[in-house]
């Protein structure tokens, strides 16, 4: 039998929520689906019950709090993978972490729920099999550390290096004149030893993968 696994959908317009619920259910496979209409409803949430990979819709930007898709996405990923839904317009907003594999970028126009679903089951295959990989020390799986170190650690580090990123760049778009320099140099710092640290991850990851591979292969 399948193991659960958590997905948290975080999308205030109904019919869309309903659309990916219907979506999931049709694959078959056992989720355990956590509903919330904004990030903060979310982070409260995941407080309770940690996801594994969570799906966030565009329409669940609260309007008058400042807060845009991409700061909202960057939030989210301190806690586990995301799948975004949003405009095509973000994509570059949000390079930095597509790039890093932290958020799988989904296009919310055409098709776009069969899509987001995909993205969703390989997520949450990848989850299942880092917490199988964790708590199931066997021979044939300790080749799948050197993953397991990457999607644990780097999950996090993505968050800060996003939210870093983003402010840096926000501070620098708007001209900010009453941050303190102080300021901007520890949030440039801060992005300089998460890269570092993410640098550190791959490559002890690598080694890992690469000593295990002749075992794996057997």
């Amino acid at each position: 039998m399948s193991e659960e696994r958590d997905i948290f959908l975080v999308c205030a317009e109904e019919s869309v929520t309903q659309a990916l619920v219907d979506a999931l259910i049709a694959t078959g496979a056992r989720y355990r689906l956590l509903l919330a209409g904004n990030v903060s409803q979310a982070r409260r949430g995941f407080r309770r019950s940690p996801p594994a990979v969570i799906l966030f819709d565009e329409s669940a930007v609260t309007s008058g709090t400042g807060e845009t898709a991409s700061t909202a996405i960057a939030r989210l990923t301190e806690h586990a993978p995301v799948v975004a839904i949003v405009a095509p317009e973000r994509q570059s907003e949000l390079a930095f972490l597509i790039s890093s594999g932290a958020v799988d970028f989904v296009v919310r126009y055409g098709d776009f729920i069969r899509i987001a679903v995909a993205f969703l089951e390989r997520r949450a295959r990848l989850a299942a099999r880092a917490r199988g990989s964790l708590t199931l020390p066997e021979p044939d799986l300790l080749g799948d550390f050197g993953e397991v170190l990457r999607h644990e650690l780097n999950n996090p580090l993505t968050g800060i290096l996003g939210n870093a990123e983003l402010l840096i760049s926000e501070f620098k778009r708007k001209n900010v004149q009453n941050l303190a320099p102080a300021a901007l140099n520890r949030l440039e710092t801060i992005t300089e030893l998460a890269v570092r640290l993410r640098e550190t991850v791959r490559r002890l990851s690598d080694a890992w993968e690469s000593r295990h591979a002749p075992a794996r292969s057997a």
